[in-house]
């Protein structure tokens, strides 16, 4: 008995018909195009990019040696809590970081203090703590207020303005746990926590801009996306002139 081929078998990785071939073929291409241009351009990337630091980054590296031996001036203090401060304003910290940046600010706060005034502080920066661990809407008035005086209080310590965003979150990060002493973590771990948060990979690719955006997120976020949809539409073209090609009519 004759065995006829079963014409309707659908096999991508082994088609049984020329329509059928030339479709995978087609897809083939169309998804390693895709692959490149995804993969391609962030290889090509990690090749051309350079580790670049912020300014803030330079500030630390010029103060930390005197913050570290505890010699330093008022004003290399500081610095170093305003560099600190603003490490803490970033999004992406890792839990033992912000308690390493946060022991380093509220040393650095309590070092500022007059020592007529530090016991005072204390007392207050306990207070808030307590109230913090309390509350049920960040919008209450009490402690609202009490933040506000914090903030108010010591933003001139670091000389920063109240308009400044860092005095928002500056009572924040107080602690008052070994609030007259910077731990040995702490002072082990400051470099590297410093180095991880402000000196970022960079590259022309991502300082030139194009129409308004950075050109890698340009590329990543609206190019890529209107590539895939200009592949989709390609691929339903070819299927056409495929089918017209061979006389397959759907």
């Amino acid at each position: 008995m004759d065995k006829t081929p079963n014409e309707y078998h659908i096999s991508f990785f082994k088609p049984t018909t020329p329509q059928a071939k030339a479709n995978r073929n087609m897809v083939l291409w169309l998804v390693l195009i895709w692959f490149f241009a995804i993969f391609g351009f962030q290889f090509l990337l990690w090749i051309i990019e350079k580790p670049t630091p912020e300014p803030a980054y330079a500030t630390f590296q010029e103060v930390w040696p005197n913050v570290e031996s505890n010699s330093a001036s008022t004003g290399e203090l500081r610095r170093f809590g305003q560099v600190t401060l603003s490490v803490l304003g970033k999004l992406a910290l890792s839990q033992d970081d912000r308690a390493s940046l946060d022991n380093a600010l509220t040393w650095t706060i309590y070092e500022l203090t007059p020592a007529t005034d530090r016991s005072a502080l204390l007392t207050k920066i306990r207070e808030f703590e307590k109230m913090k661990a309390e509350i049920t809407a960040l919008s209450d008035v009490d402690y609202v207020k009490l933040k506000t005086e914090l903030a108010q209080q010591l933003s001139p310590l670091l000389q920063i303005s109240k308009s400044d965003v860092r005095s928002k979150i500056l009572p924040l990060e107080l602690v008052s746990a070994d609030m007259s002493s910077m731990t040995g973590k702490t002072r082990e771990s400051m470099p590297v926590i410093m180095k991880k948060y402000l000196v970022h990979n960079q590259s022309f690719l991502t300082d030139f801009k194009f129409l308004g955006f950075p050109f890698h997120y340009f590329y990543t976020a609206i190019f890529l996306l209107i590539l895939f949809v200009g592949l989709c539409w390609l691929y339903c073209v070819k299927t056409d002139r495929l089918n017209a090609k061979m006389d397959i009519i759907d």
